[in-house]
């Protein structure tokens, strides 16, 4: 490479080959990397996902999933995405090795096998250790009936799908019976079985939700002041950004101790000078949210790619299993349990999650070029 002088240099010049500079501000971390691959997909379209990734040192995250394709079902872990299977998949964990301690977690909660192979149970079947433990209903050797093992196949479903709140509120009705019946010996043995199931639920991320139903909006710091940015993931991946407004808005502080009305964000109406006729326009935190999540439900992608749905989720994963110290913003994440039929994110955790990213010290981001 000839050097402006005319003599050799060793350094690269990039001045004859540049033709255009862009560039973005971004306020958060988790925002430029959702920019930077946004740019890396749209200049290398040509690229397959895997050098894409390669990019971006991407990995994949990793899923529990309900092999329901036989009769007896089984839970395993995966890396793979499978965009048919999202309806019996649970995830993103961070690595396999997490994704398999809470299937084993699990899985000893229940009877559900866990030997991979298709079985055709016959009586003469060798049963596994598993079965002498008392660790599985043994359908290879016809030990229980289909029916009998797919039961516990929902009921391990269900406890993921819910995140072990309904094993937990089923052992608490058992053992309130049972205290009541005088029977205390079997209320001891079913709280021993609560504890268990605690600290084995304990291996289940906060972020670990069934694919098909998986629905958060992540709060992020923006690069301009009084405002948050929202990002929103689905099953169809990352929409966003869309920036929240915080001006006017009393933000609370959780570490004071106070239980006074100020506990929940609240919007400071302001008082007009000269009285109006005319009722004035109400702006109120409810009202901005409803419109910053109603953006994020038109800008989120229709149809995207199944490699796209992983990049996502592997972008998201490589941001929330951060550690706390150095991750910035938060996720708010939609209840299992309630009975919503949109799935909506509940808007009060979002507030309060908004005020805290907003109070948090945002340090001025340089722009980030392509």
């Amino acid at each position: 490479m000839l050097a402006p002088d005319g003599t050799l240099s060793r350094r690269l010049q990039l001045l004859p080959f540049v033709r255009e500079i862009a560039w973005a501000p971004y306020g958060s971390e988790f925002e430029a990397s959702l920019l930077l691959y946004r740019e890396i997909v749209s200049a290398f379209v040509a690229k397959d996902a895997t050098q894409i990734r390669k990019r971006l040192r991407l990995r994949p995250p990793a899923y529990l999933r309900m092999a329901m394709e036989n009769d007896f079902p089984r839970l395993f872990a995966t890396n793979r995405y499978v965009r048919s299977a999202a309806d019996r998949s649970f995830g993103p964990f961070p690595t396999r090795a997490a994704a398999e301690r809470a299937c084993d977690a699990v899985l000893d909660l229940f009877q559900l096998r866990r030997c991979v192979e298709d079985l055709h149970p016959y009586p003469e079947h060798p049963a596994c250790p598993y079965f002498e433990m008392k660790k599985c209903l043994a359908p290879c050797n016809q030990s229980c009936t289909p029916d009998r093992h797919r039961g516990e196949a929902n009921a391990v479903f269900e406890t993921l799908r819910t995140h072990g709140k309904s094993l937990l509120s089923s052992l608490e009705r058992e053992r309130a019976a049972a205290s009541e019946a005088l029977e205390f010996e079997a209320a001891a043995a079913i709280h021993q079985r609560y504890e268990k199931a605690e600290t084995a639920l304990s291996e289940l991320p906060e972020s670990v939700r069934l694919l098909s139903d998986l629905s958060a909006v992540i709060v992020q710091p923006s690069s301009d002041p009084g405002e948050v940015t929202l990002f929103l993931l689905t099953r169809q991946g990352l929409a966003g950004p869309v920036t929240y407004a915080t001006v006017g808005m009393r933000l609370h502080n959780e570490q004071s101790g106070s239980t006074s009305l100020y506990s929940h964000p609240m919007a400071l109406a302001a008082v007009p000078l000269e009285p109006s006729r005319s009722a004035p326009e109400v702006d109120t935190l409810e009202a901005r949210l409803e419109k910053a999540l109603a953006s994020l439900e038109t800008i989120s992608p229709s149809r995207p790619s199944t490699s796209q749905i992983e990049d996502h989720l592997a972008l998201f994963t490589r941001w929330c299993f951060r550690p706390a110290a150095k991750r910035t913003g938060e996720a708010v994440f939609t209840d299992p349990t309630a009975l919503q039929p949109d799935r909506t994110v509940p808007h009060k955790p979002l507030l309060r999650a908004i005020s805290r990213v907003a109070r948090g010290a945002v340090v001025p981001a340089a722009p980030i070029t392509a």
